[in-house]
């Protein structure tokens, strides 16, 4: 479970998407994004959490937010998940694992019975002044964009 919270500043970033181009927190600065962390490209519940992200990313930039996933898969991998699925939105190959280490959603997890380091699925909305608006820490893969929306309509409000 991540450390930073709803309020908190974001921590800063800088890492390369699937093009080998960088983005960074600094980038970022004035607008809305999410950042959503995911164990691994072309797993059952990635797929679907990405998917589901995919599929209803017109409604998420209707809203005004940039997407962006993240794993600590390579840039190739990330470009070979992208085109399998048809992603609009951009993967960061964090395979140094400088943003799993600074958004604090990396370390121990258990899986049939192994333990094993890994990314914790979570997902943080960010604001234009770079403050965290809110953290998902239970991701619902399946329906993960109406989570997003139902927080956004409630609470973020622009």
């Amino acid at each position: 479970m991540t450390k930073i919270k709803a309020g908190h500043k974001a921590p800063k970033f800088e890492v390369k998407n699937q093009n080998d181009e960088t983005i960074s927190s600094e980038d970022l600065s004035g607008k809305k994004y999410i950042l959503f962390f995911y164990p691994k490209d072309n797993t059952p519940g990635c797929t679907e959490e990405a998917c589901n992200l995919r599929d209803n990313y017109d409604d998420l930039r209707a809203k005004g937010f940039e997407i962006y996933g993240v794993s600590v898969d390579s840039q190739r991998k990330h470009q070979n998940f992208i085109n399998k699925f048809e992603f609009p939105f951009d993967l960061l190959a964090d395979t140094e694992h400088l943003m799993v280490n600074a958004f604090d959603v990396w370390g121990p997890k258990k899986m049939f019975g192994k333990e094993f380091e890994g990314i914790y699925r979570t997902t943080f909305i960010i604001d234009e002044n770079g403050i965290v608006n809110h953290v998902f820490e239970k991701v619902d893969t399946a329906n993960h964009t109406q989570q997003i929306l139902d927080v956004v309509d409630g609470v973020l409000t622009t």
